[in-house]
């Protein structure tokens, strides 16, 4: 076989060598490099299982693989992909294009717990070459497609054994290509990426091309000129561009090294299945990138050594499926410029026309032509003569020499696209006319020319566009260039079909299917739920609640409507966007296969997380309560909750502990005949440990006054469960007793606590207030006694009278240079720290203040109010006044109460020598007396 090619590349050999010897100025490194390239081609075209070397996403490339799929007919295609996805290929005809094949892991085995979730997408577009092979495989009988690349572990592997030996991550521990090679979230495999890795030789071939980025040189001088061209030609162009990338890219030891061993993976892959089935090389077509076919690892062909050892995989389980892809998204993953990959797919369908080739379709594929892939089944396989055995000739030499073949201009197709361009100008607020038109039309063949260009390319378009439509202002939120982006094709998304949907995305499609929407479709949706005559949406609005709680904010979004403890859904509304956001209810469907497994098991997760608050837990608790009303859930969850408790050590989560515990508790004193057992722990250890912190919280310049208020508010709200379960009080007494704050607010804080604890007396409470406003050395700081007093609200409401008249108090005595500059303070501490407190200070000054501006002037403070005097108490004797008299004269209701009660008596005279009225009074009058200075202190 070597002796049969030997010497078809030598007059091309010799070319170069005379040209290296002629520029070359010193050692014959140019010259090397040169031989190189022409020998890497010779080798790859001497291979005999046929080499097929494609760029990702090239209509070029995809032509020519439609093409030579038709002429060859092999019955076995191998391609570059990783070898676990092959069970996803045959949903692929369930999908519109451009989707991306998966792999998922959340629980990962033998790899960084940080780097969890694993992800790896393999994005597949119809102007793809991948595609095509994928769609002759599946669609004819008797062709057998094995995908040889590493697996999504190994990739990982791979990864993590660079990141072992690399040491602590610096500038080189991971290369800056594979930040651009990402998906999403997940690592993208690069089939068929085709891109210097040599900044300078990216740079020098842009600069003298005359273009502005990598998309825009590809399609002009390897797009174009391959479009037409035969199978050797092609094949022959694209090694060459593979050969000369791969030997002027930079010494990436960690790249090179995956590079390598990716190769040397799939031709040990390709060797075990050609010895395993039997299969003759000459029947077989290897697709891979062209970077990849100029290999010269030892392990090349399939005469190959089979030293390589491939590492079993990880215990991590993976879990595949079809995600929603678009051609932003693939731009992102390859480093392409924004709208190559839709101007890619105009030039697809163009070429496709020309060159009259028929591309191979999935049969049920959106778009596909059922009669025509038919008709090409029927078609009987090529007879494989001896020309199969004739090398081909030298085509690389005259395709180098040739010179570019100036395309006419299609004055029609860019007349179209001016007058197209400047109606979405119109429509997008611009002031475009048929003059701009003819400026666009114009300008893009002036550049054309200036960058040696017989015809204007969308890029060149583009530009013109740009320079005559958008000027310097751009009037909407879409300019010029991504209007040209939409014209050309627009960012196409993806779609999965029902069909290959995993099992949780199709029981949310079943379980929301009563609403009569189409889920599939992009874009927002209104769903209108009347739940109280249609009992069955129930349901419905129950999938929708776990949704917002576990899809992103756009998915799910109520409209009307709200899901609270206790309360039964009504009416509703929904703004549904599940289409726009397949990809995100297909990841759920890698976790479970039902929305209610998904939801529990990220509630565990993140109960027992390790950073994992009390609040935390305690509002998973809520949520299992809420969506899944689940009690055993809610029950082992609130019991992790008691451990999470007593193990902090701080104040700082006590504001949302305490709302939400008051809002279980309420909950279950509610609905449940007796309280869950983990809430009445919760009380009882949560008293006893709050109030072993109360004391340091007090000092404690970290903990906020609405921390320590909270603390409180736990303790006395807590206080009456606590002490039924067998708590003492005392505790609370002596933590309240050992409180020395010095932070005024929090002075004021323990104050209301001794109020609350029958300490410290109301009057007390004033006299420590006047006291404060009568110091001219503390008035300074009286306002932060008020805020700690307005906190207090949250442990004692019952001061809310106090408060009020504290704060007027302050408004009536405290000089401007004081009260202005706390007005501010006053106001952000009630919006930030006591929202749910200002309601309280309202309703109390609407009840104190009179309603009407007119009676303002008169009114007179209750608690400035001069008491009445104290009544004398009558004598009593026949001589002092006989109370009663008023009974006496009407006795028939006293009569009828008594014989109610069964009493019976007569009534006395006013001659009667016996003491009249309330005796007992008159005999005891130090209860009167103490209940009407009680009163008057009030």
């Amino acid at each position: 076989m070597t002796s049969t090619h030997e010497g078809t590349f030598e007059g091309l050999r010799a070319q170069l060598q005379e040209a290296a010897a002629t520029f070359a100025d010193g050692p014959d490194a140019l010259e090397g490099i040169l031989l190189g390239i022409v020998d890497d081609v010779d080798h790859a075209v001497r291979e005999p299982l046929e080499i097929f070397p494609v760029c990702h996403h090239s209509p070029a490339s995809a032509i020519a693989m439609a093409r030579r799929l038709r002429e060859k007919q092999p019955k076995v295609v191998y391609l570059e992909l990783c070898e676990d996805m092959a069970p996803l290929l045959t949903e692929l005809r369930n999908c519109k294009l451009p989707v991306a094949v998966q792999s998922f892991a959340t629980e990962v085995d033998g790899f960084p717990v940080e780097w969890s979730p694993l992800s790896v997408v393999a994005p597949i577009t119809e102007a793809s070459a991948e595609y095509q092979a994928i769609a002759y495989a599946l669609d004819t009988p008797g062709v057998e497609l094995v995908l040889v690349d590493r697996s999504s572990d190994h990739v990982f592997q791979w990864d993590a054994r660079a990141t072992e030996s690399a040491g602590p991550a610096g500038p080189d521990a991971a290369p800056a290509e594979e930040e651009a090679a990402l998906h999403g979230d997940a690592v993208g495999v690069e089939i068929g990426d085709l891109r210097p890795r040599f900044a300078e030789l990216e740079e020098h071939l842009l600069h003298h091309g005359k273009v502005r980025h990598w998309s825009e040189w590809w399609h002009q001088y390897v797009e174009l000129p391959l479009g037409d061209s035969d199978h050797d030609t092609y094949r022959q162009v694209m090694l060459l561009i593979g050969s000369l990338f791969r030997r002027l890219a930079p010494g990436d030891s960690h790249r090179l090294r995956v590079d390598e061993d990716r190769e040397r993976y799939m031709w040990t892959r390709m060797r075990e299945h050609l010895a395993a089935t039997g299969t003759d090389p000459a029947d077989c077509l290897y697709v891979c990138g062209a970077f990849h076919a100029a290999s010269r690892v030892a392990e090349f062909g399939v005469h190959g050594t089979d030293t390589f050892e491939i590492s079993p995989p990880s215990a991590t389980t993976w879990q595949h499926g079809l995600i929603p892809s678009s051609h932003a998204a693939i731009e992102a993953q390859f480093g392409l410029a924004a709208g190559s990959v839709s101007i890619a797919a105009t030039v697809w369908a163009k070429n496709v026309r020309r060159t009259r080739v028929e591309p191979f379709r999935l049969a049920g594929q959106a778009g596909a032509k059922k009669s025509r892939a038919k008709a090409k089944k029927a078609v009987a396989p090529a007879a494989v003569g001896p020309a199969e055995a004739i090398p081909p000739s030298d085509k690389l030499t005259g395709f180098l020499q040739r010179p570019p073949a100036l395309d006419r201009l299609d004055e029609a197709e860019l007349l179209g696209w001016s007058v197209e361009i400047v109606r979405a100008a119109r429509r997008n607020g611009y002031l475009a006319s048929t003059a701009d038109a003819i400026a666009v039309f114009e300008t893009s063949i002036l550049l054309a020319g200036m960058r040696d260009r017989a015809k204007p390319t969308p890029y060149d378009f583009q530009d013109a566009a740009v320079t005559c439509i958008e000027k310097d202002t751009v009037p909407g939120r879409r300019d010029v260039r991504r209007l040209v982006e939409i014209m050309m094709g627009g960012d196409r998304v993806g779609q999965v079909g029902y069909e290959a949907l995993p099992p949780l995305a199709r029981d949310v499609h079943d379980r929301l299917a009563p609403l009569g929407l189409k889920l599939q479709q992009t874009g927002v949706q209104r769903a209108l739920l009347d739940i109280a005559s249609q009992p069955e949406l129930e349901r419905c609005s129950d999938a929708l609640w776990m949704l917002r709680h576990l899809l992103p904010q756009g998915a799910a979004r109520p409209i009307m409507g709200e899901r609270k403890l206790g309360e039964r859904p009504i009416q509703e509304s929904w703004d549904l966007a599940l289409g726009t956001y397949q990809r995100a209810l297909i990841e759920l469907g890698y976790e479970g296969v039902s929305i209610e497994q998904v939801l529990e098991q990220r509630l565990r997760r993140t109960a027992y997380d390790r950073r994992a608050t009390t609040a935390t837990v305690l509002e998973a608790v809520e949520d299992a309560t809420l969506y899944l009303r689940s009690r055993r859930l809610a029950d082992e969850l609130g019991t992790h909750a008691l451990e999470v408790l007593s193990a902090e050590r701080s104040v700082d989560g006590a504001p949302e502990v305490l709302r939400r515990v008051r809002r279980l508790l309420a909950y279950y004193r509610t609905s449940e005949p007796v309280l869950p057992s983990w809430i009445e722990s919760f009380a009882k250890t949560g008293y006893a440990h709050y109030c072993t912190l109360l004391p340091t919280a007090f000092t404690d310049e970290d903990a906020t006054v609405r921390q320590v208020a909270a603390t409180l508010g736990f303790l006395f709200s807590m206080e009456s469960l606590a002490l039924s379960l067998g708590c003492d009080r005392t505790q609370l007494e002596l933590a309240v007793a050992q409180s020395h704050p010095e932070e005024p607010s929090k002075t004021a804080l323990l104050w209301s606590a001794q109020v609350q604890l029958g300490h410290l007396s109301r009057a007390d409470l004033r006299a420590k207030c006047d006291e404060l406003l009568g110091n001219p050395l503390v008035v300074p700081a009286y306002p932060r006694y008020l805020s700690g007093l307005v906190q207090a609200l949250e442990p004692v409401p019952g001061l809310t009278d106090f408060v009020v008249e504290a704060v007027s108090n302050a408004f009536a005595r405290l000089p401007d240079p004081v009260l202005l500059p706390w007005l501010p303070t006053l106001i952000t501490t009630l919006r930030s720290g006591g929202s749910e407190l200002a309601p309280l200070l309202i309703r109390e000054a609407g009840r104190t203040f009179p309603g009407r501006l007119a009676a303002l002037d008169a009114w007179v403070p209750p608690w400035l109010a001069q008491p009445e005097p104290a009544a004398v108490l009558p004598a009593a004797g026949p001589e002092g006044i006989h109370g009663c008299t008023l009974l006496a004269a009407h006795p028939a209701t006293c009569d009828a109460v008594a014989s109610l009660l069964g009493c019976e008596g007569t009534w006395e005279t006013a001659e009667t020598d016996r003491p009249a009225g309330a005796a007992l009074t008159g005999r005891h009058p130090e209860t009167a007396t103490a209940l009407e200075a009680l009163l008057a202190g009030a």
